[in-house]
């Protein structure tokens, strides 16, 4: 699990992309319109590279890549598979009630069907494409060129195909490539950083750094970060926030001040779930998102064996 160096690019003088460039794994934002001006993008380009590279600059120690054995990297994905599918088969291909997109793997990554897309960000393409650059054998449904949408267009389309060839396909696919799904949550956690650092206030920078080192010196601080940012995202984008206040990793590290290295999982715990508390007290009355806090509090005290 290496990150040999980050290539800085800038899509609005607001938004910088990072791409992991020995990954070839990208999480990234949102693109912007392509009727944007190209001489303004180009000035943008400049002063946000020069602004980000002062950044890591001006910062204690140089961003690194997660080192984990192999037997950790197996670990954590059996914890956050049992997490998000409860260690199940079955669990690598839903779609829940209410939502608008299929969630596959054993981080439920998100596909949304053709012409659809929704607050949050979507992510089984990108490990499609991070299995495929493996050498992995894609099943039918996946192959081709560009990222494929969803197939079904609804929940009610999806539950109707369990039984289909396709579906048969996809999740054979799925249980077999578990390990290399263990990894891309490892290369989605080693780009967080950067971008975490870049939305920032300059205040904070250096103290999300700090927090995120400290959790890192342990797979049980490890686990912790990978399973949220899984979980819950970055707390980069704009769109995954009620009244300006996000529940990504971001938000929770920002909550933390310790400086040792001990307790460090558990003060992430207990940030965690006041982030996590604070986002049900914000979000829509429609949503009825209380009836989730509950399932979310148990799995945050997972992280620290609670």
């Amino acid at each position: 699990m290496t990150i040999s160096c980050f290539i800085k690019d800038v899509l609005r003088a607001d938004s910088v992309k990072l791409v992991a460039a020995e990954t070839g794994t990208l999480i990234d934002k949102r693109r912007p319109s392509r009727t944007e001006r190209r001489s303004r993008s180009e000035g943008c380009y400049f002063l946000a590279a020069l602004a980000f590279a002062i950044l890591v600059a001006s910062l204690p120690n140089p961003l690194y890549a997660i080192t984990l054995s192999d037997a950790d990297v197996q670990r954590i994905g059996k914890k956050v598979w049992q997490n998000e599918c409860n260690g199940t088969i079955a669990g690598l291909t839903s779609w829940n009630t209410g939502e608008d997109f299929a969630s596959l793997g054993i981080g439920h990554f998100i596909w949304y069907p053709k012409s659809r897309r929704g607050p949050f960000e979507e992510s089984f393409p990108k490990l499609v494409s991070f299995i495929s650059k493996r050498g992995a054998k894609l099943p039918t449904l996946l192959l081709g060129t560009g990222e494929k949408p969803c197939p079904w267009s609804s929940r009610t389309e999806f539950v109707r195909a369990q039984h289909s060839t396709e579906m048969n396909q996809l999740r054979q696919f799925l249980v077999d490539t578990i390990d290399l799904q263990a990894e891309f949550l490892i290369a989605r956690l080693e780009t967080a950083l950067p971008k975490m650092l870049a939305e920032a206030a300059p205040a904070d920078r250096a103290s999300v750094k700090t927090q995120f080192e400290r959790l890192t010196k342990t797979p049980q601080g490890c686990y912790a970060l990978i399973d949220y940012v899984n979980f819950k995202g970055e707390g980069v984008l704009h769109t995954e926030r009620y009244q300006g206040q996000g529940w990504g990793l971001l938000q929770v590290l920002e909550a933390m001040h310790g400086t040792s290295d001990t307790g460090a999982v558990d003060e992430f715990a207990s940030a965690a779930k006041a982030v996590l508390t604070q986002r049900v007290q914000n979000s829509p009355i429609e949503r009825h998102e209380s009836r989730w806090l509950s399932g979310w509090i148990r799995r945050v005290n997972s992280y620290n064996g609670g």
